[in-house]
């Protein structure tokens, strides 16, 4: 899917800002297989694979980098923006989303839930002011909130050595434990996020996971992202380190399945997602008009009976 996105920009058939996560496909694939659908997920703009898990279509995450009206958010929110239940998005403001899934994690346990939220961010957000604002409130009311920082070593362009006094972020908690959990090993994401979660619904309070991962891309699709890094760096994680490739080779050594049997596993993955690419680059862009503007503010359904724009007259009556 990020490779069909990666495709659909260079064509330039999606625009603005496009955050691919090629690299990081470990850490939301392991979180989703430890969680159950009634646990939460917030995160911030590298989001794509995130809605997947979540349930997100893969027709309807392409529709909305396409600015599609049957894209997941309408159109209306692209790369940034993505929601699907249990899913919080999606959120542009760097480190923003992290006190966000501290008052999610409130709601679980104000209304008696054995469920967890994680929320999550990036090495560049782990800086941010609210970050540790929300460590504190979490901790002081013991909420079920697993924070996770998602190393992937540079924060837009910025090496995490240039940027952090502190580059062991599991450690950033201080009075909240934390976990350093090898992000680029599916089954390793999957154990310490089952481990985390049983610890806090156990009344526990937080915790701290750092997610050792790699981008392969660059910060954004318009990045090359080699100017602050080697290729040779970005082609030895690839060879030494890729997710995916280490998932396969353990299979295979597992006899879980064979080589010809994964072979067909990625063909057929490949051919869906063209299907539902094309799909989705068949899909209707929202109309640009006035009353558009104003559809999607209110779940649909939930809308006022007015809300007024920028003056008087542009009052837009539901």
């Amino acid at each position: 899917m990020e490779m069909a996105a990666d495709r659909l920009y260079k064509e330039k058939k999606i625009r603005g800002f496009c955050h691919l996560s090629t690299g990081q496909e470990a850490v939301a694939t392991g979180i989703e297989h430890a969680i159950t659908k009634e646990d939460d997920i917030i995160t911030a703009y590298r989001c794509h694979g995130y809605a997947l898990m979540r349930g997100a279509t893969v027709k309807s995450i392409i529709g909305e980098l396409l600015g599609r009206r049957e894209g997941i958010a309408y159109g209306k929110g692209g790369s940034m923006h993505m929601f699907a239940p249990g899913f919080y998005g999606g959120n542009g403001i760097v480190g923003a989303q992290v006190p966000v899934g501290a008052g999610l994690a409130f709601a679980h346990k104000y209304n008696g839930n054995k469920n967890v939220s994680i929320a999550l961010y990036g090495d560049g957000a782990s800086n941010q002011g609210q970050v540790f604002e929300a460590f504190n409130m979490a901790k002081l009311w013991n909420l079920p909130v697993l924070f996770g920082c998602e190393n992937n070593k540079y924060g837009m362009g910025t090496s995490a050595n240039r940027s952090s006094a502190l580059t062991d972020y599991y450690k950033r908690g201080q009075y909240i434990p934390g976990l350093m959990v090898n992000g680029m090993d599916v089954l390793a994401v999957k154990a310490a996020v089952q481990y985390a979660k049983a610890y806090a619904v156990a009344g526990n309070g937080p915790l701290v996971l750092e997610y050792l991962t790699y981008r392969y891309g660059g910060h954004s699709m318009s990045d090359p992202g080699t100017t602050y890094r080697t290729r040779e760096e970005i082609q030895r994680m690839r060879s030494t380190n890729d997710p995916i490739a280490g998932l396969k080779t353990k299979l295979i050594e597992w006899n879980v399945v064979t080589e010809e049997e994964l072979k067909e596993v990625d063909k057929k993955a490949r051919a869906d997602v063209d299907a539902e690419v094309k799909e989705a680059e068949a899909m209707a862009a929202p109309p640009a008009d006035a009353k558009t503007l104003f559809e999607d503010i209110y779940v649909r359904g939930s809308e006022p009976a007015w809300m007024r724009g920028r003056t008087v007259d542009e009052t837009h009556y539901y």
